[in-house]
């Protein structure tokens, strides 16, 4: 059989383009992703490299100097990025959202300002919903933007912005109270442009610094804080206020295929460590692989990488095809994290005492892979999407 993980019916430029980012990661990523991520070092190198490479407008089209590829590209391009550090995907992944987002929604003069600057990587961007007390209850944002004679002020307060210092554009959701009944109709999207950067990078606009965490070191996750700035009209994606949510949305759908694809990449090589160890490490007589036990849970982590594989694959076919994947996305994005959480679990086990030494791979691929179970919604709240699209889908005519 072949290696696992692999995609039938690409074309001879998605085999090229994914057999060159995976030359990039085995030699450019993976040899320093131990020490970028122990020092919590962002991979100013990488991202170069990236840019070179044309990453950055992967799905840009080609009117805007963008290659012009499918979300199926894009999302195998992450796992392959995601089996070298997870990190490096996450410098790409917000700039992807909002660069969907703009090229679907964006008018035309948004469109011809911005696309341009991000396919070379000079722009990049950052996505920004969620708030410190919000949760997955995006409706209830308090961030409010207020109408001016010359455009919209902004203040409040918001939260987990990967590349929120790094970055020099935001997708910003807030509130702009339109008159609707409907929460989430009362929301409006903006492109707000900032320099690089911590501290006031603007009048009214704060970054105070990064977040520590446990895990997805090197790229930079933030708060911003809006006091009083200044927006004009113009910056409102797409000219139209209110529909900021379905639009955020509809970032959120490929979001979402980019999770499932960073948890396979981290699964991918979780599983590659494992079954490299087991056939080395010996214990009676005998590599650790030929004991039942081991060999037998090497068996349910590669199987566990297919099914993930298939449907990140799947959805992101969908999406690409112009039908809704809500479902599929949702689908892709839960079994992908949670088996990812596992077979990255089982290779620790595999390891054995080793696993817990910081010198060893793995050590850090435990401590990433729980933040996919919780990027661009929870299982939970997967779970709630996916059930109501299948109660839409099968409602009963009784």
């Amino acid at each position: 059989m072949a290696r696992l993980a692999q995609t039938a019916g690409l074309t001879d430029v998605q085999s090229e383009i994914l057999a060159t980012v995976r030359q990039f990661v085995d030699k450019e990523v993976i040899p320093c992703a131990q020490e970028l991520e122990h020092s919590d070092t962002y991979p100013a190198d990488i991202v170069e490299g990236m840019k070179e490479m044309g990453l950055f407008g992967l799905t840009i089209p080609e009117e805007y100097g963008g290659l012009g590829e499918s979300l199926l590209t894009y999302a195998l391009v992450v796992e392959e990025i995601a089996r070298g550090w997870m990190s490096v995907s996450g410098v790409i992944n917000t700039h992807f959202i909002v660069a969907h987002m703009i090229k679907q929604h964006g008018t035309p003069e948004q469109k011809q300002h911005f696309l341009p600057r991000m396919a070379t990587g000079e722009v990049r961007g950052s996505f920004s919903m969620s708030e410190p007390d919000l949760g997955s209850d995006v409706a209830a944002i308090k961030t409010r933007a207020r109408k001016t004679d010359d455009g919209y002020v902004i203040d409040g307060s918001k939260m987990w912005l990967t590349n929120g210092g790094s970055s020099n554009l935001i997708a910003l959701l807030v509130k702009t109270d339109e008159g609707a009944e409907k929460a989430h109709q009362n929301l409006t999207t903006f492109l707000v442009e900032k320099p690089e950067g911590f501290g006031e990078v603007a009048p009214g606009l704060t970054i105070p610094g990064k977040i520590d965490k446990m895990g997805y070191k090197g790229v930079d996750t933030t708060e911003a804080v809006f006091d009083g700035f200044k927006i004009g009209a113009d910056k409102v994606l797409g000219e139209a206020p209110g529909k900021g949510f379905a639009y955020m949305m509809d970032g959120v759908e490929v979001g979402r295929v980019n999770v499932a694809a960073r948890a396979c990449g981290i699964a991918i090589r979780a599983f590659e460590l494992a079954v490299e160890y087991a056939q080395q490490r010996k214990t009676f007589g005998k590599a650790i692989a030929e004991h039942q036990a081991v060999a037998f849970k090497l068996a349910e982590m590669a199987t566990k990488v297919e099914a993930a594989h298939l449907m990140m694959v799947n959805a992101a076919r969908l999406k690409d095809s112009g039908e809704r994947n809500d479902v599929e996305a949702g689908m892709a994005k839960l079994i992908a994290s949670e088996y990812c959480a596992e077979v990255t679990q089982d290779s620790f086990r595999i390891h054995g005492g080793y696993g817990y030494s910081k010198e060893y791979e793995i050590e850090r691929l435990m401590r990433e892979a729980p933040f996919l179970l919780i990027g661009e919604g929870t299982s939970e709240i997967q779970k709630t999407i996916i059930s109501r699209g299948l109660l839409r889908e099968y409602k009963s005519r009784s």
